[in-house]
């Protein structure tokens, strides 16, 4: 037997995590097919109204007459790039200041009670502030998405940062590292899983930021067409916007898992 191959128990055990990932991808599948299935069937019945929640047969119709106008991967690319540069920004600016917050400890009681209360405080109630500030154009949309997701990002970051074992550190101090070789060395490898749970949580809440901005001030963008849909009640478009957005979210979501698989394989981390 080659020696690099795995033995026949452990054959068998990746056999059976394999099939246990398929039936449970089969059923993931099953349960989407079914809950639109079920949803057309009742509006073809007439147990409730298609005209106020729509229909898959419907949204189908919508979303082909939305490409062959043209505006649908206008609209999709704008509340992309709008939640890309959001997501970017939020991360790495929020890493930034929790590292700083990290490395003195008057700057962290200083921004402390602050980022409390920016975290407590509804974010749209600075909409109309930035729309002032940025105004009604994309800089006020990011801004919206910065302001949700760049305090998360400094609360968990930095909390994680404050985690790191105090035994290391001390041991690094006494074998005469500085702070800046304790943090690269020591405080920023040990918190990598943070950061990717950071990644995945603010992926759901730049598309909020995006979406709330689109719902104050946008011209193009899914939430746009959310709030145009409403307006003239047109729920198909309301609802093929809201199907839309929940694609776009999981495939942005998806690529941060793939980002996160790739660097695990990297640095040798076991799933």
């Amino acid at each position: 037997m080659n020696e690099l191959s795995p033995s026949p128990q452990r054959s068998a055990y990746l056999r059976g995590q394999k099939r246990h990932k398929r039936k449970i991808r089969i059923w993931q599948i099953a349960l989407v097919v079914a809950l639109f299935g079920i949803w057309e069937l009742v509006t073809r019945v007439g147990l409730t109204d298609g005209f106020l929640i729509s229909s898959p047969s419907r949204m189908a119709a919508t979303f082909i007459n939305l490409c062959q106008s043209g505006d649908l991967w206008l609209h999709i690319g704008t509340s992309c790039l709008e939640t890309v540069v959001g997501f970017i920004l939020g991360t790495l600016l929020g890493t930034a200041v929790a590292i700083a917050m990290w490395w003195s400890d008057t700057l962290s009681r200083i921004l402390d009670p602050y980022l409390v209360v920016l975290n407590a405080l509804p974010k749209t109630a600075l909409g109309p502030i930035f729309i002032v500030w940025m105004g009604a154009g994309i800089g006020s949309i990011i801004v919206m998405t910065l302001a949700i997701s760049l305090i998360v990002t400094i609360l968990n970051m930095y909390q994680g940062f404050m985690s790191t074992e105090t035994e290391k550190i001390r041991l690094m101090r006494t074998l005469g590292a500085s702070r800046h070789q304790i943090l690269w060395m020591l405080v920023f490898p040990a918190n990598y899983a943070t950061l990717l749970g950071t990644l995945k949580v603010n992926v759901g809440l730049s598309w909020v930021g995006v979406i709330m901005g689109e719902f104050l001030v946008s011209r193009a963008g899914l939430g746009y067409l959310i709030v145009y849909g409403s307006q003239v009640f047109n729920m198909d478009l309301v609802m093929t916007s809201v199907l839309l957005l929940a694609v776009a979210a999981v495939v942005m979501y998806a690529l941060v898992l793939w980002v996160e698989k790739i660097i695990n394989h990297f640095l040798g981390v076991m799933p």
